[in-house]
């Protein structure tokens, strides 16, 4: 892999030198409680940010709710929101927007309480936007897709409001049931695709593709911070084993900074499919051996993460690619599809939260980034 060089001036921020072979740039620190607001903007500075963004341009702030209950690594932490944000005041970004959406099983506006989101944007005097609530319309340009225009054959329908506004996306590293790891690419599913976007799970990779190259065309500026601090892993996005790893990602390249964390997590980047055909795609760079890895040394690291199942992601997988495959449409797009999203709601929020989540929580919060939750 490439490790970039840094220059540094007295009383200053390191400052990434570009590498002349174009290589993408992703950084990754090491943090702690006490500095992690600073280590974000570390982070975000040696990844070179202010050369992805104008500070003339509106910003979204992708804030990524994966349970409308705090669960560590689940969803965007606090000090990750309010790094990012103290770092683009500092930098002269005025017009800054934390950006949730709601899902058909997750309450955005109970998770942004519960995890904290509502306690940081006030204290930047910041107003939060949810996309479901704004004007949806089609897509205002043509594309090459992969599998959206067949999935929405009635046309693809994004927020209006997304439109022409930077955006940096604040994902967590963490295990998948579908897609191995989630994390910057996959943070555009919960803002781009409406309350339908379920249809899409049986083709998530290539729909994360899709999404990516129209992220490209409607966001003049896009960025990713990713958190690292707690990680999951297991049956996530939701059932996990949280981990304290003490890191922070950043970078423009959505592709690099998944593929980074794949690596880092103990995954082959280039054998999960969206990273591989985001990479054939030259949307990005998923080969680690062609990515410029600032900050840490990461060639020996590996986490073994495992991403795993739940019975709720068994039944699910059967319905996408198994036995069950020929009953999709009736289970997932007609008047029985209500009964499979309550079967989730009681599987991970009255069975799995009840007995094996509180549990974790509550040693989670004896550990340091636990103390800091409970400071917010």
């Amino acid at each position: 892999m490439s490790l970039g060089t840094t220059k540094t001036n007295p009383g200053t921020q390191p400052e990434v030198v570009p590498n002349s072979d174009g290589a993408p740039t992703v950084a990754v620190i090491k943090t702690d409680p006490a500095t992690v607001a600073d280590d974000v903007g570390s982070a975000m500075r040696l990844a070179g940010y202010n050369l992805q963004l104008a500070p003339d341009v509106a910003t979204l702030l992708k804030i990524n709710i994966s349970w409308q209950h705090y669960y560590p690594a689940c969803s965007t932490s606090p000090w990750q929101l309010d790094g990012v944000i103290k770092t683009l005041k500092e930098d002269g970004f005025d017009d800054l927007i934390p950006t949730h959406n709601g899902t058909v099983v997750v309450d955005a506006r109970e998770g942004e309480v519960n995890n904290k989101h509502d306690v940081v944007a006030r204290r930047h005097g910041l107003e939060s936007v949810h996309l479901e609530d704004l004007e949806w319309v089609p897509l205002p340009f043509s594309g090459d897709f992969l599998v959206l225009d067949q999935i929405y054959p009635d046309g693809i329908k994004i927020p209006k409001f997304l439109i022409d506004k930077n955006v940096i996306h604040l994902p967590t590293m963490k295990t998948h049931v579908f897609t191995t790891i989630t994390g910057a690419m996959k943070n555009a599913f919960g803002g781009l695709l409406n309350f339908q976007r379920h249809w899409t799970h049986s083709v998530i990779h290539e729909t994360l593709v899709d999404l990516l190259r129209i992220q490209k065309k409607i966001h003049p500026g896009i960025f990713a911070v990713t958190d690292g601090t707690f990680a999951g892993s297991g049956p996530g996005p939701r059932a996990m084993q949280w981990h304290e790893k003490n890191v922070l990602l950043a970078g423009a390249d959505q592709v690099a900074v998944d593929a980074v964390a794949a690596k880092m997590m103990g995954f082959d980047p280039m054998s999960i499919d969206f990273i591989r055909i985001a990479d054939e795609q030259g949307l990005g760079c998923g080969q680690i051996s062609k990515i410029n890895i600032v900050g840490e040394d990461i060639s020996d690291m590996n986490w073994q993460f495992q991403s795993g199942n739940t019975l709720a992601s068994k039944g699910q997988k059967m319905i996408y690619w198994g036995n069950l495959k020929p009953l999709e449409n009736m289970l997932l797009r007609s008047k029985l599809t209500p009964l499979a999203f309550l079967a989730s709601n009681i599987y991970h929020n009255e069975y799995w939260l009840r007995f094996k989540g509180k549990k974790r929580i509550n040693e989670a919060m004896k550990t340091q980034w636990g103390r800091l939750f409970l400071e917010y």
